[in-house]
């Protein structure tokens, strides 16, 4: 069987599946879509972003932010306009609107992150987020996608 050969890469592959699926469910009920709350968070964080610099946060297809952003600005979460500093771009933005949808999208993050690492104790939790940057970084440099250091 393929995942004898690579037990690691599977087990990634099925927790990633697996974490989607759970977020997805509770993210539904938020009525957001998964990967929408990263950029909404992106927003809350940062403020007002050119929305060339949100695909760039999200790794994602420009088509796929784009779609994401007509969403959240349709559920009145987000607003677009012109930058004043170059009116060839856009600026995105969180509205005033979607301060219920933080706390919200929050409490989904603290939840799952309690859900994913339950039965682990504080030393497991450390030792799993530092086996996991490790893992991550030898991925970066495989994809060629590491910032310089």
């Amino acid at each position: 069987m393929c995942d004898e050969k690579a037990p690691a890469s599977f087990a990634v592959a099925r927790i990633a599946r697996l974490h989607r699926m759970a977020s997805g469910k509770s993210l539904r009920a938020l009525g957001l879509y998964p990967g929408q709350e990263y950029v909404m968070i992106q927003l809350w964080i940062s403020g007002a972003s050119r929305q060339a610099d949100l695909i760039k946060a999200a790794d994602l297809d420009p088509s796929t932010v784009t779609k994401m952003l007509q969403r959240l600005e349709q559920a009145g979460h987000v607003r677009r306009r012109p930058d004043p500093a170059d009116r060839r771009a856009v600026l995105v933005e969180a509205t005033e609107a979607s301060t219920e949808l933080r706390t919200a999208v929050e409490a989904h993050l603290t939840e799952l992150e309690e859900q994913l690492l339950t039965g682990l104790d504080q030393h497991e939790r450390h030792e799993l987020l530092r086996l996991l940057a490790k893992t991550e970084l030898n991925l970066c440099r495989t994809a060629g996608e590491c910032a310089p250091e």
